[in-house]
C-alpha cells in the first residue's frame, strides 16, 4: 500500500501557480556546508581523539556535497563524521514546526503527498533485522537522492522540498521526525482522527545507508493478497492493519506518469484544488472519511480509481471481514487506523530518549516502549 500510495499522492501547487503553468523546480537538495579551514579546522580537530582524526578525512573532493544532516552547532564536531548521527528533537521545535506544516496545508493542499513521504520513509522496516540502521523503518533516509529515485518514490522529491524550509527554520528536528510530524497533521487536518504520536527518531547519516529498492509494495501485482501480505506481513502488520492503512487512498490521486495507473483526469479532478488532473479514489479527494470502501464496495463510479490492491480487499475473505466494517462504521475505521498508523511510524526507528517524547501533553515523554526486532512477528489478526 506504501506504493500504492505511490499512486495516492501528487503534491498539489497553487491553483494560481498552476494556471500560470510554473513548472516544478527540480533542483537538487540542499548541500552541506564546506568543512572548516585552516584555523578553524585546527580549533575544531583538536576536540578529537588523535585516533579518529583520520576518518575525517575526506573521500573525495566531493564530500562537500553531500545533503545536510543537522545543523546544530553544539553538534559540529559530531556532523564531520560520516557515522555520526542528529539527537532527538527539540519538544519546542517540533510543535513549532507543526504550526508551520498546518500552515503550508492550507496553501498548497498537499496533505496525500506528505502522508506519502512519512509512509514511505516508515514502510522499509524488516522486523527480522534486528541491527539499526540496517532494519530499515523511519530514519530519515528518504532524503536522499538515492532513495528518492526508487520508482515507488516518485514524486516525492516535491514534498522534501516543501519541507526542507521548515528543517532550515527547526534545525533541532529531525528528517524522521519531520516526515512523521507531516503526514500525521496532514491526516488531522482534514477530518481524521487524531494520532497519538511519539517523537525523537535518531536521523541515519548517509545515503550509504539508505535501505534497498523493492522494500514497498506494488499497485498491481500479479497476486494483489498475496502481495500486501508479503510486503506487511514483514513489517510485523496484519491483516487489520492493512485494510485500515488502505483506507488513507480516501485522500489523493493517482498520476500515471507517477505511479502508471489512472485517468489523466476526471470530473473529480479536472479543476484541483491546485495542480488539476489525476484521477482519484474518491469523490472529495481531500476529505478523511471512510467513503473509500464504500466506493470500493459499490463500484458504480467510472471516475473513481479502483487498482488490484484496492479491489482484493473486498475479495479476500479475511481482508474483507475488515473492509466491510469499515465501509458500515466510520467511528471503527478511525480507531484502527490511527492505531496502524502510529505503528507504522515507529517502524525500525531508533528513540532518543529510547521511550520517545511527546508533544501532545506536558510532559514530553511518551509511554515507553522498548524496541524488540522481532515484536510483531506474528500475522495472525486480532478482532
Amino acid at each position: 500500500m506504501a506504493e500504492r500510495l505511490s499512486a495516492t499522492a501528487s503534491c498539489l501547487l497553487p491553483a494560481a501557480a498552476a494556471k500560470r503553468g510554473a513548472p516544478v523546480a527540480r533542483s537538487s537538495l540542499p548541500l552541506l556546508p564546506s568543512p572548516p579551514r585552516g584555523a578553524a579546522a585546527a580549533r575544531s580537530l583538536h576536540l578529537i581523539p588523535a585516533g579518529h582524526r583520520a576518518a575525517l578525512r575526506p573521500l573525495s573532493p566531493l564530500s562537500s556535497l553531500l545533503p545536510r544532516l543537522c545543523k546544530r552547532p553544539e553538534a559540529t564536531s559530531r556532523a564531520m563524521s560520516s557515522s555520526a548521527v542528529c539527537s532527538a528533537s527539540d519538544p519546542d521545535q517540533l510543535k513549532s514546526a507543526r504550526e508551520d506544516i498546518r500552515e503550508l496545508l492550507k496553501t498548497t493542499f498537499c496533505h496525500p503527498i506528505l502522508v506519502r513521504l512519512g509512509w514511505h520513509d516508515a514502510g522499509t522496516y524488516d522486523k527480522n533485522i534486528a541491527e539499526w540502521p540496517q532494519r530499515g523503518g523511519a530514519n530519515g533516509s528518504l532524503r536522499f537522492e538515492i532513495e528518492l529515485k526508487h520508482a515507488a518514490n516518485a514524486g516525492l522529491i516535491n514534498a522534501l522540498k516543501l519541507l526542507q524550509p521548515i528543517k532550515d527554520k527547526y534545525s533541532s528536528v529531525t528528517y524522521a521526525d519531520l516526515f512523521q510530524l507531516a503526514s500525521a497533521t496532514a491526516i488531522e487536518e482534514v477530518g481524521g482522527p487524531q494520532i497519538s504520536m511519539k517523537y525523537g527518531r535518531v536521523d541515519v547519516s548517509g545515503p550509504e545507508q539508505c535501505p534497498p529498492e523493492g522494500k514497498l509494495p506494488d499497485a498491481g501485482p500479479p497476486s494483489p493478497g498475496a502481495h500486501l501480505r508479503d510486503v506487511f506481513y514483514r513489517m510485523g502488520l496484519n491483516d487489520k492493519e492493512i485494510v485500515a492503512l488502505s483506507g488513507a487512498h480516501t485522500l489523493g490521486r493517482s498520476r500515471r506518469e507517477r505511479s502508471g495507473w489512472g485517468k489523466p483526469e476526471t470530473k473529480y479532478t479536472k479543476d484541483g484544488p491546485g495542480a488539476p488532473g489525476g484521477q482519484s479514489w474518491t469523490v472529495q479527494w481531500l476529505k478523511f472519511d471512510n467513503s473509500y470502501f464504500k466506493d470500493i464496495k459499490e463500484r458504480k463510479d467510472e471516475d473513481l480509481l479502483v487498482l488490484p490492491t484496492d479491489a482484493v480487499l473486498f475479495e479476500d475473505p479475511s481482508f474483507k471481514v475488515y473492509a466491510e466494517k469499515y465501509a458500515e462504521d466510520q467511528h471503527a475505521f478511525f480507531k484502527d487506523y490511527a492505531e496502524a498508523h502510529a505503528k507504522l511510524s515507529n517502524l525500525g526507528a531508533q528513540f532518543d530518549p529510547p521511550e520517545g517524547i511527546s508533544i501532545d501533553d506536558d510532559s514530553k515523554t511518551a509511554t515507553p516502549e522498548q524496541f524488540v526486532a522481532a515484536k510483531y512477528s506474528s500475522s495472525e489478526e486480532k478482532a
